[in-house]
């Protein structure tokens, strides 16, 4: 039998055990064991030495084009196993696509976090700028500096967590970042301060720790009409374009004249009902024009300039807004709760 029948009788081989190979790892030994570096076909090559130049030529093309129809079966092969495995695979794990998913449950900001957000957005759309400071406060900025006389009830054991005796205190407002702003920058000055303040109280509308937003601008020239407008602008973004406001006559050492601004009831439009007490009115926040004499502790010539301060608790805009009942139900943790916001 000559070179090139025993060739063709490789090929014949091969193509028989490709047809009959069931995984890839078997079209691996078939292609070690025919084109190998030790396959059949090299040893079956070994003898073209043999031969004269035409035949090695001829038997050279005969060769190489059986190599190449191999390792197309080959490749053939492969992609068909990898077909049926697939197929196999898709079969055996099939996922019906038509059953509901499992639900994800997300989070979401905590009604606190995000009222004070949506509130201090407003206030710098209306030019006022963020201003922060520490919660642990030195007892002459919350109190010396803001006008607050020695023996004022605020100032007592019993409503402010004293820190030590070396004069500090847990904020009970943030009206000390005011001082700081304008002890640190000249006029004019336009600064909202939110934050978590501390006062020693406890029931249905009162809490140790709560947040609270003031305000302060300062320039030549203010008035009490700046402070209307911009608090009547405010709360009508927040409970809505058709909210009254009043301002009342009040007391804050740190303003005078001083106001508790009160916004007409969501719940009766003013007409009186159980939520009001039938005043038609509920109260929002204080306000009042700066004490001159809080501009000369920090430096501000009270003649020659002026300015309105304000501040209000973000849980008691979100008791109103969202009519519920209890503070202390925003940090008992309590799922029901938060859930429904």
């Amino acid at each position: 039998m000559g070179l090139k029948e025993d060739l063709l009788k490789l090929k014949e081989e091969a193509k028989k055990l490709i047809e009959e190979a069931k995984d890839k790892n078997s079209l691996d030994k078939i292609k070690v064991k025919f084109l190998g570096k030790k396959g059949e076909i090299k040893q079956v090559l070994k003898s073209l030495g043999k031969l004269s130049p035409e035949e090695r030529k001829d038997i050279g093309k005969v060769a190489n084009r059986i190599k190449e129809e191999i390792e197309g079966l080959l490749k053939d092969k492969l992609a068909y196993i990898k077909r049926i495995e697939l197929e196999r695979e898709l079969r055996e794990n099939r996922i019906d696509i038509t059953l509901p998913s499992h639900w994800i449950e997300t989070g979401h900001q905590h009604l606190i976090t995000k009222t004070l957000q949506e509130v201090v957005d407003i206030f710098i759309s209306m030019g006022f700028s963020v201003a922060e400071g520490p919660e642990i406060e030195r007892e002459d900025y919350n109190f010396d500096m803001l006008n607050i006389p020695k023996d004022h009830p605020a100032r007592d054991m019993q409503d402010t967590f004293f820190i030590n005796k070396d004069g500090y205190v847990l904020r009970t407002h943030t009206s000390p970042v005011q001082i700081r702003t304008m002890l640190t920058e000249k006029p004019p000055i336009a600064i909202v301060a939110p934050g978590r303040v501390y006062r020693k109280d406890m029931d249905p509308t009162h809490t140790p720790m709560f947040h609270q937003i003031e305000g302060l601008l300062v320039d030549r020239n203010i008035t009490y009409r700046d402070l209307k407008g911009t608090l009547q602008k405010f709360l009508q973004e927040v409970f809505g374009k058709d909210t009254r406001i009043r301002l009342r006559p009040s007391y804050f050492p740190f303003t005078e004249p001083s106001f508790e601004v009160d916004i007409s009831c969501s719940m009766c439009d003013g007409e009186g009902c159980r939520v009001c007490k039938g005043a038609g009115w509920l109260e929002i926040l204080g306000s009042g024009m700066v004490d001159p004499n809080v501009f000369e502790a920090v430096g501000i010539n009270p003649e020659e300039y002026s300015g309105f301060a304000f501040g209000l608790g973000v849980e008691r805009i979100v008791m109103l807004k969202y009519r519920i009942p209890d503070i202390r139900l925003f940090y008992y943790g309590d799922m029901r709760f938060i859930k429904q916001f």
